[in-house]
């Protein structure tokens, strides 16, 4: 069974390079897209979270590949792309697309991967194969493209805005009931 996983995840691995040109390409194509989408329209929101992404993304190709903090390299952008996108936030969301909402979770668990990465070959110097390699294989490409889906379509496609508004909907409730 082991071996099976491991074979499988090598594969995954040797389309890395690939693969992360491929989803970068993908927040380009989301950027511009909206971009055509949003010509007239007063909310430029998903346009702007597009080009936040693609310049991230952008940039993170360019982390050379064979130094041995790459996985720390990954979670300090995305670190800095939440921050980035919280502060557009601040200044300039005046309306809050779903995107935004899955962009921050994303970026969350890909951060959280990444350090758990960082800590498993860097710290730890773990040599053998074990389930975190293949939950982060599979894990980072799946976050990535639903960041990319839900942007460009705009549509609450796992329920994260739905399961945001019960939780907030409970709280309230709650403060109501101890008030009274």
């Amino acid at each position: 069974m082991g071996s099976n996983l491991e074979s499988i995840f090598l594969s995954i691995a040797e389309i890395g390079a690939p693969l992360g040109i491929f989803i970068t390409w993908l927040f380009v194509f989301t950027f511009l897209y909206n971009l055509s989408a949003a010509i007239n329209k007063p909310d430029n929101s998903r346009t702007q979270l597009s080009f936040i992404m693609m310049v991230s993304y952008s940039l993170s190709l360019y982390i050379y590949a064979y130094t041995p903090s790459v996985f720390l390299q990954l979670f300090a952008f995305d670190v800095v792309t939440i921050a980035v996108i919280f502060i557009w936030r601040l200044c300039l969301g005046k309306v809050i697309p779903i995107g935004f909402y899955y962009l921050i979770v994303g970026l969350c668990i890909n951060a959280s991967l990444f350090m758990a990465m960082h800590i498993d070959t860097i710290i730890q110097l773990y040599g053998g194969y074990w389930w975190l390699w293949a939950v982060y294989g599979l894990v980072v490409p799946l976050v990535d493209l639903t960041m990319a889906v839900v942007l460009i379509v705009n549509k609450d496609i796992l329920g994260l805005v739905k399961l945001k508004n019960t939780v907030i909907n409970r709280k309230n409730k709650a403060g109501e009931i101890r008030k009274v």
